[in-house]
């Protein structure tokens, strides 16, 4: 062999030993047996695979990867293999003339090289595609080990050598990710294995299937990551839970325990911990395992570090290469166990937490079903759902905190240990600062504590009030009141910004300890070791002292926020135990038996709502009751009804007596209850659909109208709480669900009050007596009109049955139940002054019971339409930066940000040279040690400086961010128009209000910088590394540009998992929140168990979400871990080949101590960046909801009305038109008419007609798609909406009050004094009331107004209007939960009040508009009748007479 003939690939200098070549170039050596086994090696495989490329294409099999299929090693590798080919070529042309030999080898290495290029493209059969991949992977081993080998014997590495060595990396990248594609069946494309089974089967649950390595490594979840790499995955492609993860398993198990331990003992201190710890006791261990082999790992670090110094240390001759590569075997091996254990720790934690979180939800689910009615008023609404989306929630990261609370302290104790064995008395002095800072973390703790306790206070009144809010947006619109809402919902967040301030403020203090702590503590133990000459303060010394500082430093941050989270975890438990040991309702307080003849028998009832004070309901019931017995219940408003029919069911505590009841019941409750979902659903309500009986419910409802004109028919989704249906849909709607269960009993309490009277004939004829004639029925009601066709009546009084016997037995009482009727005849009266008149309305009887469906013509029909409530909206791929300038854009914070990369910057570079102070005086002797740990303690201490600045601007960053999003958001949103609440979910925008604004206080900023200096901290320790072993960069390239290809593919999958997890947590707290709404009418038709299996169904879509984030994020860290430990590995092991002092020890343990840090650091920077990119989608989620499309300005400055307008109240409606969308049905069409000035006119028509539309029309809740409305001849279009809304007054179809006082509710904006209050409550009938209560006016009312009557909340809503006394008033549908002789008063004191007044009311008893000057029937958007009542009433043939006519005929 020549000299200076090159080998194969790499080299291309002479055996070790000869003397130089006569190349230009020269390249180190290699020995001649070792060259021919690569060039034959090469050369065999090359022939091979150019064969494999032959057969392919003699059989016109040939074909290329495509390009979008290219793994992306490969596409990187293939251009530098070409790249180096050509440079062979080159040389050898340029070696021809002195040696023909050597560039005849140079241009055989150029066509393998180029070769390798082609291979990596072109694969056309599997088998060509393995001799490819064993060519690379064969190519990486001899190359690598060629140079190890050059590196060990002293050789030089030359130019050729370095660049085959890193493409070497790249092939064996390539080889590595071309054989998983392969083994996954897509050919090393971006093809994905499907996650369904074949035949379209069930999905698998990949972690359970998943061999030992496969859960080891998480390659589990290569298939998921690699579809979601291809396309935005979507949540059918998610593969479900394993069975053990499922929340029916984890909360079966929970259940079981509590239930165990209750009945064992009365102590419920902690029992949902010890719960929690017995039914996951295996599991805490094996993770507690995974945390303490993490511990020990990463505690011996230090020890690992003062190994390597004192290597580098001895002499040439002392040294032993065995040693070193032991050495590196243990770097290796710890590094290694460090890396699995604390990814395992993490996953296993969470899935733990998973499992705990939603055995909690699922148990607090089922509570709440079970609650007694004592515990329903302990427990609001929204603190249950604050028990399950905050409280439970938390537990998802509870395992690992508890895990990482004991672990710190071990590490601490570990690290107290390593300095002693390190430099012995001299860390002494140490315990000091140490004890110091220790203690100083407690009060620090508490005070964070007490910050949290307090924001999560404010937080949970903000999200109240915001809830309330939303809940009740319409009224909110109707009355104008926006402003004073927001104010308040403003007044809430600003003192929870506080909160928030002073919690993020202190955690900048928190940061400021955490780095200030080690640096003391190191100054002190070198100046201690100095002083007491302990140890000698070498490189080794120096530089294990500062890596066991941040084995110290750990524990030193993170225990203020182990002990804050443990506290809140704490309180969380402590909230959830004390409600599931609330009372629960009880099955036997009635006694069930099979159906009989004797249906219901109470006895003796005492009932109270509370019965721990001891105040009775309910005194002295008997009621029985026979099959097929219909038994009407009356009475004043707050007698009792309603309480009679709870007792019945048992939802009241009964003091003494029995309750009996034989078969099954149905109820239909006085405020409709309605479930998000399709007519049809709410309908069969969990039964199988039987088609004959279906069609009998709707008929016998008077739904099968209704269903022509839903747009969707039986399918058409009702919105949130029936959003889009009318009062009396929702009421037929459930009216229906009770006749479709086929019960034997059923308790209807008031059906009839939100229908018209032909419907409320209907429903009675056909439903209750037709269709019901069988069943035992008992019904609450204040139409009078029915009570002659019941068996039996039942008249209450103040919670006792005062009469009971016939219509006719009790007119003869002459008492209450006469009052009653004769109320109700001075209504009949003012309409019929004649008995003429009342004769013609007999004769017109028959005929108008049979006209259905007149007006057929003008019927909206099936209209092609869209769903009201739209499927919720994700982005979908990456957003890229813009999601990030958005962030800054909204907070205003570029300068802050800026600030923050600065200090970063300025902080790590202090750091840095701190660190080379040390490295390079410690061992000079050219100073003092008081000088050296001085000028290092001066630095590190004014590097902290930074930190704690950089700590501070990103806590006002964060702040301001709070601030402007939160404004944005609800500034949009109470400026959106009603459409957008009809069509939107509560839960929607409430997640976004809460669990997404909560990541946006907390968790981004802190976050973002920590990225910030993640990067600059990775990039320090790198270019620290290249500085003392450049050889490191041939690897740390590479293994950069890996790092950032597997983010990219792992961020693809991730982003879309965290987008959807955002739409699965919101169908959770709705249906939860739904339910609790609904928990009488759900117990009632015995559906608890499938409520609760569907809330499991819920809580495990949620849970997978939560899962397969958590699995994909360990996933992309464990191999960016494994990138980071070849560095580290290959930087190890060049510094033990290094020859004797070629490198100072200072500077190789200033070297080894930064490679060390290097894995966490990048581990670091990936979690945080991964979260971050995660955390951007609140932004993304918040950001969609600030841009709604808003309502018309509140007020046009240039067309204000005068301060008196309207002066007279003249309506002008012209040519009117209006539909709720642009693609929806046109609602009213083409209404003209005037309402006079002074005038009273009744809106009248069947349910459905459009009457609630125009009211809506005239207030401009919908705008008008055609013709205008003219107040006073002012076009209402042309003002502003709240100089339109102030000038209106209205009493709404559903009674609405906020949580707050009497004084609040009726005087929301604070306009009136105490006299005029009282005078409105005096005329409304409420004064003797709320006279009585020792509160007055100060009197509390409850969530929703629950602890007043429907009838009594009506009366509130009176109050309201009487004082704003406005020139038009509007009741819609004001009446219909109130009796007779209160809606004569109320009718009395309207007409005195509101004498010059316009009143425009709904009413579906016609006698609340017979007294109207004019009356308008509506039919379908259509106005078909307009005039006087007695005009109308003149007209045998008008719509109008026969409505009347409808009403009377139920009345003898």
């Amino acid at each position: 062999m020549e000299q200076g003939t090159p080998y194969l690939l790499a080299s291309s200098a002479a055996c070790q030993g000869q003397g130089g070549g006569d190349l230009t170039l020269e390249l180190g050596s290699l020995c001649f047996s070792q060259m021919i086994l690569l060039d034959l090696v090469n050369l065999l495989l090359t022939a091979i695979y150019i064969s494999s490329l032959l057969i392919a294409a003699c059989k016109r099999e040939f074909r290329a990867v495509r390009a979008g299929d290219l793994p992306f090693p490969c596409a990187v590798a293939s251009p530098c293999c070409a790249l180096l080919g050509i440079a062979c070529v080159c040389l050898g042309l340029g070696a021809w003339g002195s040696s023909p030999h050597g560039a005849l080898l140079f241009f055989l290495r150029g066509f393998v090289w180029v070769s390798l290029s082609v291979s990596l493209v072109v694969r056309p059969t599997r088998f060509s595609g393995a001799v490819a991949m064993a060519w690379w992977a064969v190519d990486a081993v001899l190359i690598t080990a060629n140079s190890l080998e050059k590196i060990a014997t002293g050789g030089n590495l030359g130019v050729l050598d370095v660049l085959s060595w890193a493409v070497g990396f790249l092939l064996l990248l390539s080889a590595i990710r071309v054989c998983r594609s392969l083994a996954a069946g897509d050919g090393g494309g971006a093809e994905s294995e499907p996650l369904l089974a074949a035949g379209g089967g069930e999905r698998r649950a990949a972690f359970g299937e998943a061999g030992f390595f496969s859960r080891l490594t998480f390659t589990w979840m290569d298939s998921l990551l690699r579809l979601g790499y291809s396309k935005p995955l979507g949540l059918g492609d998610i593969p479900p839970l394993d069975a053990d993860d499922a929340a029916a398993e984890a909360c079966r198990k929970f259940l079981c325990e509590w239930h165990r331990r209750r009945r064992e003992s009365h102590k419920t201190s902690n029992l949902v911990l010890r719960v929690l710890a017995e039914c996951h006791k295996k599991e805490l261990l094996l993770t507690a395992l995974y945390t303490l082999l993490r511990t020990l790992s990463f505690a011996a670090s230090p020890v690992m570090l003062y190994c390597f110094v004192s290597y580098s240390d001895r002499q040439e001759r002392e040294r032993d290469l065995g040693t070193g590569a032991a050495l590196v075997a243990g770097l290796l091996g710890m590094k290694l166990v460090e890396s699995l254990s604390q990814r395992h720790w993490f996953f296993g934690s969470r899935r733990l937490g998973m499992r705990m979180r939603s055995a909690l939800m699922a148990a607090v689910f089922e509570k709440q079903l079970r609650l007694s009615s004592e515990g329903r008023g302990r427990h609001s609404s929204g603190e249950i759902a604050n028990y399950i989306a905050v409280d439970a929630y938390r537990l998802g990261e509870f395992p690992y905190w508890l895990h990482l609370a004991w672990s710190m302290l071990v590490q601490l104790v570990l690290a107290i240990a390593l300095l002693f064995w390190i430099v012995g008395a001299g860390a002494l002095p140490a315990l000091a600062p140490m004890a110091i800072c220790g203690v100083l973390n407690v009060p620090f703790a508490r005070m964070l504590q007490q910050y949290q306790s307090r924001f999560m206070q404010a937080q949970d009144e903000r999200q109240r009030a915001t809830a309330e809010v939303l809940h009740s947006m319409k009224i909110v619109k109707l009355q104008s009141w926006e402003d004073k809402f927001r104010a308040t919902v403003q007044r809430l967040r600003d003192a929870e910004v506080r909160w928030l301030g002073e919690t993020q403020l202190k955690k900048a203090y928190g940061s400021a300890l955490y780095w200030v702590s080690p640096t003391v503590i190191s100054a002190v133990v070198l100046a201690g070791t100095a002083a007491v000459q302990s140890a000698p303060l070498d490189a080794g010394v120096v530089f294990t002292v500062l890596a066991t500082m941040r084995v110290v430093s750990e524990p030193m941050r993170m225990l203020p926020e182990v002990m804050s989270v443990m506290i809140q975890v704490k309180v969380s438990l402590d909230r959830i135990g004390k409600f599931l040991t609330e009372d629960e309702f009880q099955d036997d307080a009635v006694d069930r038996t099979p159906a009989s003849d004797k249906s219901l028998d109470v006895h003796n009832g005492i009932f109270s709502w509370e019965p721990s004070k001891g105040t009775a309901t309910l005194k002295d019931i008997n009621i029985t009751a026979t099959r097929g017995q219909k038994i009407a219940v009356c009475g004043p408003v707050g007698a009792g009804k309603s309480s009679l029919l709870c007792a019945t069911l048992g939802e009241i505590p009964r003091m003494s007596g029995s309750v009996a009841v034989s078969g099954s019941l149905a109820y239909v409750s006085q405020t409709s209850w309605i479930q998000s979902g399709t007519v049809r659903d709410n309908i069969l309500f969990g039964r199988p659909m039987r088609s004959s009986e279906y069609e009998r419910a709707l008929k016998c409802c008077a739904l099968d109208k209704d269903m022509e004109n839903f747009p969707h028919g039986d399918l058409t989704e009702i919105g949130q709480r029936g959003l889009n249906m009318s009062g009396g849909q929702k009421q037929r709607i459930q009216l229906a669900r009770a006749v479709y269960n086929d019960a034997d009993v059923y308790l209807l309490d008031d059906p009839f009050s939100a229908v018209d009277a032909h419907t409320a004939a209907t429903l009675f004829n056909d439903c209750v007596m037709a269709a019901l004639e069988d069943k035992t029925v008992i019904l609450v009601t204040h139409q009078v009109e029915f009570l002659s066709k019941v068996d039996r009546i039942l008249v209450m009084e103040k919670g006792e049955i005062t009469q009971e016997g016939t219509y006719e037995e009790l007119l003869q009482f002459g008492t209450a139940f006469e009052q009653l009727v004769n109320a109700h005849q001075d209504s009949k009266t003012t309409l019929y002054s004649n008995a003429a008149k009342e004769g013609a309305m007999i004769q017109y009887q028959q005929p108008m019971l049979q006209q259905q469906g007149s007006e057929a013509e003008i019927s909206t029909g099936n209209l092609p339409s869209v769903q009201l409530t739209q499927e919720e909206e994700r982005e979908l791929g990456g957003a890229g930066l813009k999601t990030y300038k958005d962030y800054v854009s909204v907070s205003k914070g570029w300068f802050l940000l800026v600030l923050i990369v600065l200090t970063q910057c300025v902080f790590v570079a202090l750091q840095y040279l701190a660190t080379y102070w040390l490295a390079a005086t410690i061992q000079s002797h050219r100073f003092s040690v008081g000088i050296v740990v001085g000028v290092y303690a001066v630095m590190t201490t004014a590097s902290c400086l930074f930190a704690y600045v950089r700590s501070l601007v990103a806590a006002h960053f964060g702040l301001k961010a709070s601030r402007e999003f939160f404004s944005g958001f609800m500034d949009s949103v109470f400026r959106a128009p009603m459409l957008f609440f009809d069509s939107t979910p509560t839960g929607r925008i409430m997640t976004r209000a809460s669990s997404d604004l909560c990541i946006l206080d907390f968790d981004i900023p802190f976050t973002m910088t920590f990225v910030i200096s993640g990067t600059v901290e990775v990039a320090a320790t790198v270019v620290v590394m290249i500085m003392v072993t450049w050889q490191v960069v041939l690897v740390a390239v590479p293994a950069v540009i890996g790092v950032l290809y597997i983010q990219r593919y792992y961020i693809a999958s991730a982003r879309e998992l965290v987008r959807i997890n955002g739409t699965t947590k919101a169908p959770v707290m709705n249906y939860a929140a739904e339910s609790m709404l609904g928990v009488v009418t759900i117990r009632a038709f015995a559906a608890t168990n499938r409520f609760i299996q569907t809330n499991l169904q819920l809580i495990d879509m949620d849970a997978t979400m939560f899962f397969y984030t958590n699995a994909a994020l360990e996933w992309v860290l464990l191999r960016v871990e494994a990138m980071q430990i070849v560095v580290i590995v290959t930087s190890s092991i060049l510094l033990v080949m290094l020859p004797a002092g070629s490198v100072a020890p200072g500077f190789l343990g200033l070297c080894l101590s930064y490679a060390l840090t290097l894995s966490s650091a990048q581990v670091f920077l990936t979690r945080f960046y991964s979260n971050l990119e995660n955390y951007m989608i609140s932004v993304e989620r918040i950001k969609q909801f600030m841009h709604l499309p808003s309502e018309p300005p509140a007020v046009i400055s240039d067309r204000r009305p005068a301060p008196s307008w309207p002066s007279e109240g003249k309506i002008n409606l012209e040519n009117l038109r209006v539909k709720y969308r642009e693609n929806a049905p046109t609602v009213l069409r083409g209404i003209t008419c005037t309402f006079a000035a002074g005038n009273k006119i009744g809106v009248v028509g069947r349910t459905g007609s459009g009457k609630t539309t125009l009211l809506s029309a005239l207030f401009r809740l919908i705008d008008p798609s055609g013709g205008r409305i003219l107040i006073d001849d002012v076009d209402i279009c042309t003002i502003g909406l709240k100089d339109l809304r102030m000038k209106l007054s209205i009493i709404p179809q559903e009674p609405t009050l906020f949580r707050g006082s009497v004084r609040s509710n009726v005087d929301p904006l604070g306009l009136y004094t105490d006299q005029d209050i009282w005078e409105a409550l005096d005329k409304c009938q409420l004064k003797k009331t709320i006279g009585v209560l020792p509160e007055l006016l100060e009197a509390p009312v409850s969530d929703d107004g629950e602890n007043w009557s429907a009838g009594q909340r009506q009366l509130f809503c009176l109050a309201r209007v009487l004082l704003s006394r406005n020139r038009i008033l509007v009741l819609d549908e004001a009446t219909a939960s109130i009796d007779s002789a209160t809606d004569a008063i109320l009718q009395r004191v309207i007409k005195q009040e509101f004498s010059g007044c316009t009143v425009i009311t709904i009413a579906h008893r016609v006698p609340t508009v017979t007294d109207s000057d004019m009356v308008m029937v509506l039919s379908y958007g259509k106005l078909i009748e307009y005039d006087r009542p007695s005009t109308l009433m003149e007209n045998g043939d008008s719509s109008f007479f026969k409505l009347v006519a409808e009403y009377w005929s139920n009345y003898k």
